[in-house]
Formats: structure tokens, C-alpha cells, sequence
């Protein structure tokens, strides 16, 4: 703990005549960036002194961060929460590698253990990659998202319970600021699908990426509202899911939609108890008629003509439209162009990062869209599974699903473990929260951006420590 420290009336006097001059020549000369110099000093002091209470602000302000590539197609860093996250990576690795100042149980988690085997395939793949510079650029962005959301996190996570109960609250306050500012400026066009696509910007970067990390973090509002709690966290609670519920829905994210459908089939598994047993047999049943009616359902998919629309009944029809809808056809496009840079390359990929540049070569004219481009300017390969296997081959893609595979079965073992309501409620929300995400990985990948990496990572890190908490026990 740092001391209390006081400064005499000499000390202000002499801190004012060194800073008054700087200021008044800083008017005279318009040089606006010195008054960013005390907020980034602050910044800097708080980071290195309290670690803590500098991941809480980066959690709190992810939501509202700015691109500034959005804003003036310079860096793609987020402000303010991106140069905090370098800083925060950087001093948490000093103090795992060089003071030991770490939970180790964490670092020899079965989800780290994964996450150190998919960034190191990624590093490898970005020394082997077409365009190394881009792909090292991406492999950093992973280590600066990674460290600060999972490690710094379930850190936090394990000192006390208040700091899970914090993380969701902080992250949904100003989700729901992003919210409320979104609605207000898609009520000025009539609440309508075609500027539904861009009236979150600059608070995100366009419809998809908002509605999952909206789909991501419903669960944590429903969880919120109906907990045992103060009848005033309850109501508070309840105002941020309604903002939340209607975001969604006017978000015409269809990917989000889906995805929450899928997380509340998961959550019938807790509601009704059903064993492992029920579950495989249940899948297994699914696939087989799946399989079994093949041909009669991708005929039902070609015959499907119904486009995206303003009515929310059309629009969830258009889900499978292959046939006309043209930001279906896109996917299947780059899906496809994937598949093809990955054939060329199958073990190590053209690199992290790399997709949007490399694969308009890739494309076939028959399967472009008027919504085709070759500039590399339109999104990447809209899956967060053929996106690695396009760029880090077949074990680039069996990485990530390894960190999958293990924080399910962390999730199910740590469910089964838990001695308490709160943590198995925490496990819940964790999981179905990422739930969310893996099935919206199968149509959009976002996991270069802070705002989805924050409650992806996080999730991750709630269940590794609620997991060290009850092995402990």
C-alpha cells in the first residue's frame, strides 16, 4: 500500500509556475495534445501502482472505446482502453515472469495450457506468413487482449467473489450507455434495418459485432435482475436488461438472435438436469435426422426467397435464404474463398491477419454478391473457425476449439463441483454467455476487437477461477 502523501503550500507554488507557463505557451501555439499529458501521466501512475483498479477502468470503458481508425483511417488502436491494455500486458507478464507476483494455479489451468498452445501456433504462423508484418501486428493485438481479459481477470476473479459480481455489473453499465445512444440516433431514421447497420458508430463498428457482444451479455443481465438482491440492484438490473432486450431486437443482428436461441436450449440441460447421457443422445438424434434429410432441407434453403426486411418476421426468414439474399451469398463467398486459401495452404496458413488482403484472388465470379470486393475493406472471413484455418492451417483451427473444448469441460466439472448458489448461478452466466459467441463464430468473427474479447476472455476467466476455487476446496 502507498503511503499517504502530502504536499505543502511551497510544493503547489512551485508545481503552478512550472505548469502555468507550459499551459499558456501550450494556448498560444495550439498545441492542444499537451493538455492529454496529465490524464495519460494518471493513467500511467495508476496502472503501475494500482494494477487493479486500472483493469476495472479498462473493463468499464471497453463498451464506449473508439477506434480511431473509424475516425481518422490512422492506427486501429481503441481508445482509451488499447494503450492500457499494452501497458497492463506488459507489467502483469514482469510480474509473472520476474516476481512470481501470480497465482500459479491459474497459469497451470487446462484453459491456459490451451491458450499458450494456440498463441504460440500463432506466432509461428506469423513468422511463416505471407505478410509477416500484419500477421506479428495481429499475434500482439491477441497478447494484449489475452493477458489483461483472462489472465489479469481471473487473478482478480480468485481475491474475493465481489470482483465476479463487479465485472458484470461494470461491463453491462456502459453496454447499456452504448445502448441507450444507439436506439436514441435509430430513432431518428424510423428504427429502420437499413440504417440499423451503422447508427452504432463510433461506439461500434457496425450491427454484427454489437449484437453478439449484446447476445454475450444477456445472460449476465437476466442473472442481474432475477438474483437475491437489494430490491434496488434488482431494479437497476431490470432497467439494463429491458435496454438490452430491445437493443438486440432492433440490432437485426440475425446472428445474435440465433445465438441466443441456441444459449437458452443449453440452459433447458440446468433447468431440467439432464445427464451427459441425454445430452450426446439428444445431439446424436438431432444429427441423424439432419443427416438423414439433407437434400430436402437445402432444398427448402434454395427455394427460400425471402430477403432481410424491416419486418422482423421476414427477417428471421431470411436467415436461410441462400438463394437472393445477398449478405447470406457474401458469407458463403468468403466462406468458400476460406476453404480455397486454406487448400493452398494447408499446415501453416498465409498468416494472422491476413485474410482480407489475400483473398480476393480466391474468389470465384459466380459466387460474388453486388456486395463483393476485392479491396480487402469489408470484413474478413466472417467465421471465427475458417478465418484460422485459412491463416494458421488445420492446427491453427484445432487450437482454438482445443480452448474451447477445455473451458467446456472446465464449465460442466466446475458446474458439478461447485458447493455454493453463487458460483454454479456464475458458471451459468459464463457459459451461456460464451455459448452465445461459438455459435455466432460459426457466421462472424470478432475476436480482434476489444468489446468481444472482453466478455469472451472474461467468461473464460470467471469459470478458470470459480474451477481453482473448488479444487482448492
Amino acid at each position: 500500500m502507498l503511503g499517504k502523501v502530502e504536499i505543502s503550500n511551497k510544493s503547489l507554488a512551485l508545481i503552478a509556475s512550472a505548469v502555468l507557463p507550459l499551459v499558456a505557451l501550450a494556448v498560444v501555439f495550439e498545441q492542444w495534445f499537451v493538455f492529454l499529458l496529465p490524464p495519460a501521466l494518471l493513467v500511467v501512475w495508476l496502472t503501475l501502482y494500482r494494477l487493479d483498479w486500472a483493469m476495472w477502468f479498462i473493463v468499464f470503458a471497453t463498451p464506449v472505446s473508439i477506434t480511431l481508425t473509424d475516425l481518422t483511417g490512422g492506427s486501429g488502436l481503441s481508445m482509451p482502453t488499447e494503450p492500457m491494455l499494452v501497458l497492463v500486458t506488459f507489467i502483469a507478464l514482469v510480474k509473472m515472469v520476474l516476481f512470481g507476483e501470480y497465482d500459479k494455479r491459474i497459469l497451470r489451468h487446462p484453459i491456459s495450457i490451451a491458450i499458450y498452445v494456440y498463441l504460440a501456433w500463432m506466432l509461428l504462423t506469423s513468422i511463416t506468413s505471407q505478410l509477416p508484418l500484419v500477421s506479428l501486428k495481429q499475434s500482439a493485438t491477441r497478447i494484449w487482449f489475452i493477458v489483461p481479459y483472462y489472465f489479469v481477470l481471473a487473478h482478480l476473479f480468485l481475491k474475493n467473489d465481489r470482483n465476479k459480481i463487479a465485472f458484470l455489473w461494470l461491463f453491462l453499465i456502459t453496454l447499456t450507455v452504448a445502448a441507450v445512444y444507439t436506439l436514441y440516433i435509430h430513432s431518428q431514421y424510423g428504427f429502420t434495418k437499413k440504417t440499423s447497420t451503422w447508427v452504432m458508430f463510433p461506439l461500434f463498428k457496425e450491427h454484427t459485432s454489437y449484437g453478439a457482444v449484446l447476445a454475450m451479455m444477456y445472460p449476465a443481465a437476466l442473472y442481474l435482475t432475477f438474483r437475491k438482491s437489494s430490491w434496488g440492484y434488482n431494479a437497476v438490473a431490470g432497467l439494463l436488461l429491458a435496454i438490452l432486450t430491445v437493443a438486440t431486437v432492433l440490432s437485426y443482428t440475425r446472428a445474435a438472435w440465433l445465438s441466443l436461441v441456441g444459449a437458452g436450449a443449453v440452459y433447458l440441460v440446468y433447468l431440467f438436469r439432464w445427464s451427459k447421457t441425454t445430452v450426446w443422445s439428444l445431439a446424436g438424434v438431432v444429427l441423424l435426422i439432419a443427416a438423414l434429410n439433407y437434400s430436402w432441407i437445402a432444398s427448402k434453403f434454395e427455394s427460400n426467397t425471402t430477403d432481410s426486411s424491416d419486418d422482423l418476421n421476414e427477417h428471421v426468414a431470411s436467415v436461410t435464404n441462400v438463394s437472393t439474399d445477398a449478405s447470406n451469398l457474401e458469407r458463403i463467398n468468403r466462406w468458400n474463398s476460406a476453404i480455397r486459401m486454406f487448400k493452398d495452404r494447408p499446415l501453416l496458413g498465409h498468416g494472422p491477419g491476413t485474410y482480407m488482403f489475400l483473398y480476393a484472388p480466391y474468389q470465384k465470379p459466380s459466387e460474388k454478391t453486388i456486395i463483393s470486393t476485392n479491396a480487402g475493406n469489408r470484413g474478413n472471413a466472417h467465421s471465427e473457425y475458417l478465418g484460422p484455418l485459412a491463416e494458421s492451417g488445420f492446427l491453427g483451427l484445432l487450437t482454438l476449439l482445443g480452448i474451447i473444448i477445455a473451458i467446456i469441460a472446465t464449465a460442466v466439472n466446475a458446474y458439478e463441483q461447485a458447493d455454493n448458489a453463487l458460483f454454479k448461478a456464475l458458471i451459468r452466466v459464463a457459459f451461456l454467455g460464451l455459448i452465445t459467441y461459438y455459435l455466432h463464430g460459426f457466421l462472424n468473427n470478432f475476436l480482434d476487437m476489444d468489446k468481444a474479447s472482453a466478455p469472451f476472455w472474461g467468461f473464460s476467466a470467471l469459470i478458470a477461477a470459480i474451477s481453482v476455487s473448488n479444487s482448492n476446496k
